[in-house]
């Protein structure tokens, strides 16, 4: 698979919330839960299930830093 994307963090699912139309899915990138909201389609098509290995991909224009 080729992207663009150059931040691709492999990890394994966790979680799947099944929604109406959108889910959320959350990945575990060495102990960082990183989660996405996509359509259930997707979900389905890409048979995402907690166990599997997959990559959380980042593609930004925008991103916000905060400290404490």
């Amino acid at each position: 698979m080729k992207l663009s994307a150059r931040n691709q963090f492999a990890g394994t699912v966790t979680k799947v919330n099944e929604g109406a139309v959108n889910g959320i899915v959350t990945i575990d990138v060495n102990g960082t839960p990183v989660s996405a909201t996509i359509s259930m389609a997707a979900i389905r098509e890409l048979e995402l299930a907690p166990g599997k290995a997959a990559l959380a991909i980042v593609k930004a224009t925008s991103v916000t830093v905060g400290i404490d």
